[in-house]
Order: structure tokens, then C-alpha cells, then sequence
């Protein structure tokens, strides 16, 4: 199996996998402070990808020269989540779900800018069938509601959170100095929980834990394990495997993983035309997987 190959099946995990950290983090989100939540798992996720990587990998004095370089990554990420959080103060998620389609187009960009990478023809088809796809799925399959659409303050703001994990993807293999994934993915995930708990450190004190229900706990252990630690690493070893346009591309699945997981949580499905969407999804995945490279200028 090539390495594209294995790059596009690391990202056809990672979008199952957050797409669970959706549906499960809903359940969740009544009793616990984003800002809390966000500062819990990114320090849980910190501390066992940490053991996992000294116990089975271990980290040398190479991997820790720059740390700068995680700081940085470790910042975007925060910068992400954060002006997430307060975008949704203001907007309703199914804006910002909108708003996030552009991510993978944004990534194409900054990839070109920090590494050359250039966009094919069938790349851009792709990205465009799969953004449509993608909305189609978003608003229900209800035109009238996507046609209402507005850029508001808060789409605004997370246009901006977009734009940072959009330059995320390609930085990591910017500033790769040939760590491991899990090595990188490490670093920047303690970057980022220094940086979460600074922010939420009152949000995580006013917190009553002895009386925080069993759903957060369970949550927590997911998205700190599979919605965090281990999709930090996938989408690492993507971006050093892939262009930065065809990793983001995944974020694409998102919609449809989620009705897959509503499906198995017994929650409420869409409407069967919402099928159109998906089938547009997976038609551009099938692109993507040609022309794997084009010639940098």
C-alpha cells in the first residue's frame, strides 16, 4: 500500500472519529463549560499520548530542539476551538457547519503558500462537488433554508477559526524535522492544553466534579483517546503523506459520519433526501484519490 493510500485511509478514520466527538459531545455539552471541557481534553489526551509515546516510541533530544515550533501549532488549534465556541455565542451551528465547508479550500491555499502544493483541475472539482454535498447535507436537503443563509458576526469570527486549522495542516509538514507523527502530535497537543487551561482555568474551578453526570465522563474518555490524541495523529501523518486540500477534503464526510452516529445512538435521522448529499461526498473522496500529486511551479 503507498503512502497516499495510507494518508487516505488515516483521514477516513479521523472524520468517523470526530464526527462521534459531535454526536456524543451533544449529550454532554448541558453540563460542562466548553472552555472546561476543551481544557479537560486536551490535558487527558496530553498526558496519554505522553505515556504512549516515551513507553513505545520515546522521544529524543532532537524532538524537543524548537519548541516554538509546537507552541505554534498548539496555538492554531486553541485558536480554533476558542473562536468556535464564541462564534456559537452568537450563531447557530448550522451556520458555522456552512461557514467550515470553506476549510478545505483555505487549506489549499495556505498549502500552496507554505509548501507549493498545487491544486489540479480535479482537485478543485472534487473540493467543489464535496462542499455541495457537504451543504446539501448540513441544511436537511432544504433549499429554501440554505438559500437564507447570512455571514453574520459569528460566522464571521469562525471564518477566522476556519483559517487557522486550515493553516494548521500544511505547517505541520513545514516544520517537520523529521519527528514521527505521534512525536509531533504530542507536542503540539501540550502546547494546546497549556494554552486551553490558561483559558479555562476559572471555568474549570467553578466546576462541581463530584456531581458532573456519568455522559461527561464518557464523553471526556472518548474525545480525549479517539477525538483527540489518536486523531491529532492521524491527521499529522496525513499532512506529511497528502496535500493539504485532499486532508481537509475529509472534514467533507463530517455531516454524514454524524447521521451515521445518530443512527447508532437512537437519535432522530434526516429526511431520506439527504442521501443526495452524501452520495455527492463520496463522489468527491473517489476524485481526490486520482492525480495524487501535481508538479509544484
Amino acid at each position: 500500500m503507498s503512502d497516499a493510500w495510507r494518508g487516505h485511509l488515516a483521514m477516513l478514520a479521523f472524520s468517523g472519529l470526530i464526527a462521534g466527538s459531535f454526536a456524543m459531545g451533544s449529550l454532554a455539552a448541558p453540563h460542562i463549560a466548553p472552555a472546561a471541557m476543551n481544557a479537560m481534553r486536551f490535558s487527558m489526551a496530553a498526558v496519554v499520548l505522553g505515556i504512549w509515546t516515551c513507553l513505545r516510541i520515546g522521544v529524543t533530544r532532537r524532538d524537543v530542539e524548537a519548541p516554538w515550533r509546537y507552541l505554534l501549532l498548539g496555538g492554531l488549534l486553541s485558536c480554533y476551538f476558542v473562536l468556535m465556541f464564541e462564534a456559537l455565542k452568537t450563531a447557530p451551528a448550522v451556520s458555522l457547519s456552512a461557514v467550515f465547508t470553506l476549510s478545505p479550500i483555505l487549506s489549499g491555499i495556505a498549502g500552496y503558500l507554505l509548501l507549493r502544493q498545487v491544486m489540479t483541475p480535479r482537485m478543485g472539482a472534487a473540493l467543489a462537488v464535496g462542499a455541495a454535498g457537504a451543504l446539501w447535507v448540513i441544511f436537511r436537503a432544504d433549499l429554501h433554508t440554505l438559500l437564507q443563509f447570512r455571514m453574520g458576526a459569528g460566522e464571521a469570527l469562525f471564518f477566522w477559526g476556519c483559517t487557522a486549522h486550515a493553516i494548521y495542516t500544511p505547517l505541520v509538514r513545514r516544520l517537520n524535522r523529521g519527528q514521527s507523527a505521534t512525536v509531533m502530535s504530542f507536542g503540539t497537543i501540550a502546547a494546546a492544553a497549556l494554552i486551553m487551561t490558561g483559558l479555562g482555568a476559572q471555568d474549570l474551578a467553578a466546576m462541581a466534579w463530584g456531581e458532573v453526570p456519568l455522559i461527561v465522563w464518557i464523553t471526556l474518555a472518548y474525545i480525549t483517546v479517539f477525538a483527540t490524541a489518536l486523531t491529532i495523529v492521524l491527521l499529522q501523518y496525513a499532512s506529511l503523506k497528502l496535500p493539504s486540500a485532499k486532508v481537509m477534503a475529509y472534514t467533507y464526510l463530517l455531516p454524514t459520519w454524524v447521521i451515521g452516529w445518530q443512527a447508532a445512538l437512537s437519535q432522530p435521522l434526516p429526511p431520506a433526501l439527504v442521501l443526495v448529499g452524501v452520495a455527492l461526498t463520496i463522489t468527491a473522496l473517489v476524485m481526490l484519490l486520482k492525480n495524487e500529486e501535481a508538479p509544484a511551479r
